[in-house]
């Protein structure tokens, strides 16, 4: 597993107890670090997520819930929660890390860590996260210039690269 990785999944198990308790940001960091070894670039990145979904939870909060039709961010498992905070925050300020990538991380730790359906659900939010945060991946992007009128490549830009959200209770391969 990768430091960001690593980190991301450090900075769900801090952002879980975060929002259990009444302890700060830094509070939590320090605690978590003391009783878990990590490496500095996955302690880094897992850091700068805590410190980041803490300082812009509100918005945070209010960009999933637009995305998360139907559901009330206080009524979702606690888990499925911060897995989404985590991404969603990952979305409005990792400019560097690929919106595929970021979903991927997501489903995974939601996989790993909240029930059966928590994979599909972290999925469909995130991806409607992306897409209202116009989001698109550089491979998404030139595939959709390829394939529009008067675009270059004649079509569709078969090798992949983009990103497919599972519907509502799929399954992915």
């Amino acid at each position: 597993m990768g430091a960001r990785s690593t980190g991301r999944e450090a900075a769900l198990q801090m952002l879980f107890a975060l929002e259990q308790g009444t302890s700060s940001a830094e509070r939590v960091i320090m605690h978590y670090w003391r009783l878990t070894p990590g490496d500095p670039e996955g302690r880094e990145y897992a850091d700068r997520i805590v410190r980041g979904v803490e300082k812009d939870l509100k918005k945070v909060d209010e960009t999933i819930r637009k995305a998360s039709v139907n559901w009330r961010l206080e009524r979702m498992a606690r888990v499925d929660r911060n897995v989404l905070r985590l991404g969603a925050w990952e979305l409005m300020n990792g400019g560097d890390v690929p919106r595929a990538v970021i979903l991927d991380e997501s489903v995974e730790l939601a996989k790993r860590f909240g029930s059966e359906d928590s994979s599909a659900f972290v999925n469909g939010v995130l991806d409607r996260v992306a897409e209202d945060l116009g989001r698109v991946d550089r491979d998404r992007a030139a595939a959709s210039k390829a394939a529009a009128p008067g675009g270059k490549g004649g079509g569709g830009g078969g090798g992949g690269g983009g990103h497919r959200p599972a519907k509502r209770g799929a399954r992915r391969p």
